[in-house]
């Protein structure tokens, strides 16, 4: 399993922040339409991601639901059939939700920086250091704080879980 450490936070003006993250990114924006299906499962979560008709990404990950940087563990599976895997999915595990949004991707370092349009709830910011073999998750929280206080981002803005909790929270 990969492991990397993750924040989620929500972003109120999301134009400046885009603005602190261009200045500290070492690629070029790369914005990715996203729709996550997400299927029910006994532990962890199980999505779907669709980023073409042709290419999606099966993603399964386990991660406390605690506000501020946090370890999660992921196993991803890419396809050409997402279509299809959706279809079997849905049929044997049951559609538990559906996540879109337009993901702004950008790199620092080993670190993907998202910056989401997530639709019926808002703007929010996602750290997620990729951990080296070499690297705990120690130093991976360190980088992840240390990039927070570049990006001016309080901890009073941090979420915790996925947008689907939010969404089912909003919803109840």
């Amino acid at each position: 399993m990969a492991t990397n450490i993750e924040i989620k936070a929500r972003v109120k003006g999301f134009d400046q922040l885009k603005e602190r993250v261009e200045q500290i990114s070492d690629t070029a924006v790369e914005v990715i339409p996203q729709k996550d299906t997400f299927f029910h499962v006994p532990q962890g979560r199980l999505k779907l991601r669709v980023l073409a008709p042709d290419r999606g990404q099966l993603v399964y990950y386990e991660r406390p639901d605690m506000a501020g940087p946090k370890t999660s563990n992921y196993f991803i599976y890419s396809t050409s059939d997402p279509k299809t895997l959706e279809t079997i999915l849905a049929v044997s595990l049951g559609v538990r939700g559906i996540v879109s949004k337009e993901r702004h991707l950008y790199l620092v370092g080993h670190t993907r920086i998202h910056l989401d349009k997530v639709d019926s709830l808002g703007n929010f910011l996602e750290l997620e250091v990729v951990l080296s073999e070499e690297q705990s998750p120690p130093e991976g929280e360190a980088i992840a704080t240390e990039l927070m206080r570049r990006l001016g981002i309080d901890a009073a803005d941090l979420v915790e879980g996925a947008y689907l909790d939010l969404l089912e929270l909003k919803e109840n």
